[in-house]
Formats: C-alpha cells, sequence, structure tokens
C-alpha cells in the first residue's frame, strides 16, 4: 500500500510539471500578462502622440494661423510691414538697447 501511495504522488508531481514549468505552463502566462501590459502602456503612448500628430495635421490643413505661428518660430520669417524685436536674455539691461531694425522684406531674420 505504501508503494502504492508513492507512485501515485509521482505521477500526480509528473502531470504538475507541464501545468507549471512547461511549455504553456502557468509561470509562461505569467510572463505573457506582464508582456502584454507594458506593450498596452506602449500602445497608449503612441496613441496620445497619433492623436496630437492627427489634431496638428488638421489644424495645418484648414488654418493659416498655424502655418503662419511655425514659419515665424522655424523659420524666423516675419511679414513686410513688420518690425522684429530680438530679446536677448541673460544680457544686463544697462549694457546694450535694443533698437527697432527693419529686417529686408525678401530675407528672413533668424532669432
Amino acid at each position: 500500500m505504501r508503494l502504492l501511495a508513492i507512485a501515485l504522488t509521482g505521477l500526480i508531481l509528473l502531470i504538475q510539471y507541464p501545468l507549471w514549468l512547461g511549455k504553456g505552463g502557468q509561470l509562461r502566462v505569467w510572463e505573457m500578462e506582464r508582456q502584454i501590459e507594458s506593450q498596452r502602456q506602449i500602445n497608449s503612448g503612441l496613441q496620445a502622440r497619433n492623436a496630437a500628430l492627427d489634431a496638428e495635421v488638421r489644424d495645418l490643413k484648414q488654418g493659416l494661423e498655424a502655418v503662419e505661428e511655425r514659419a515665424r518660430n522655424e523659420l524666423g520669417m516675419i511679414r513686410r510691414d513688420e518690425i522684429f524685436f530680438q530679446v536677448l536674455e541673460g544680457v544686463p539691461t544697462g549694457s546694450a538697447v535694443a533698437a527697432p531694425a527693419p529686417a529686408p522684406a525678401s530675407a528672413p531674420v533668424k532669432k
């Protein structure tokens, strides 16, 4: 009878091995769930970025304000009838005086 109990316990352990440590075992399932959660977080960040880019594209297609803002900030462009003032940060107020200087209409002014 004792030999039968040891044999049955051994069979139960052999049956449990694939459940916990095998190819499709519970440990693998937990690891996959962790990877899925990590990928979901990455995807949500990418969806937010894509939504922001989509809104920017729609704004550039529909309104001229966004195009003008980009031209000013990224290319340093100004309108023909504007006067460009450049404010230098970090310069003491008494050492330099900023004076308006009209820029030529054909050349953009860099900030």
